[in-house]
């Protein structure tokens, strides 16, 4: 029997913390509540736990100040973020600290239990086979030690820019969709208004590819980006 997941719910609503925990509970996760940014980095810091239900919006210490803070000493450990705010920059601001997936209140309960279950299997542990160093013309990825490498340089990354990195290094050749970044990057439904995928491949082209003469990340108008030598 696998074991229980563990979960820490950071809401400060008392009502949608209690909705959200009885809810998970009915899916047999072990949930524990903190209704302020101060209690979730305590109990973070005192604790061990699966993935991390986080708002933005919290006393004492926002959502995202306690995001990049257990970003700094946990960089696996999924984030899925819960806001009222949902603009392409309300977004940008979580991803950038540290979020792995972000929920607009108000929202179906079934959509947080997918969300949560994706997170959970995506980060259960490296898939069996999976190579820990990926190679594409000159560009290297470690992914054992988080390191990206072209010409030997090493290429400063955040952790969203590397598993963007890491995905279209799985996938040379092949023109990869935003909706297939979305769901394998992000595990996030695709959003038609927002740029957010393309603000992240311009973020990764800036340092990958524009300090050097030859170009890796390729745009096929109308179909997605591709990772080629030609």
């Amino acid at each position: 029997m696998a074991p229980i997941a563990r979960l820490l719910v950071v809401e400060d609503e008392v009502k949608v913390a209690t909705f959200i925990k009885k809810g998970l509970e009915t899916q047999s996760y072990s949930v524990d509540v903190a209704y302020d940014g101060r209690e979730g980095k305590r109990l973070f810091s005192s604790d061990a736990y699966d993935l991390i239900v986080l708002d933005v919006n919290l006393p004492f210490l926002s959502g995202l100040e306690l995001a990049e803070y257990i970003r700094s000493k946990n960089a696996s450990l999924p984030i899925l973020m819960l806001t009222a705010l949902d603009t392409t920059t309300d977004k940008l601001l979580g991803f950038e600290a540290g979020a792995d997936d972000y929920l607009v209140k108000p929202f179906e309960f079934l959509e947080l239990i997918a969300r949560v279950k994706a997170l959970l299997r995506r980060h259960s542990g490296p898939a069996d086979g999976r190579k820990q160093k990926l190679q594409f013309a000159d560009l290297e990825l470690d992914l054992d030690a988080k390191v990206a490498r072209r010409q030997g340089d090493v290429i400063e990354l955040t952790a969203r820019e590397f598993t963007l990195l890491d995905y279209l290094m799985q996938n040379p050749g092949r023109v990869v969709s935003r909706i297939d970044i979305a769901q394998h990057v992000w595990d996030i439904n695709f959003d038609t208004g927002t740029n957010v995928i393309d603000v992240y491949v311009n973020y990764l082209r800036n340092k990958v590819d524009k300090p050097y003469n030859q170009k890796l990340i390729h745009t096929v108008i109308g179909m997605g980006y591709v990772l080629k030598d030609k």
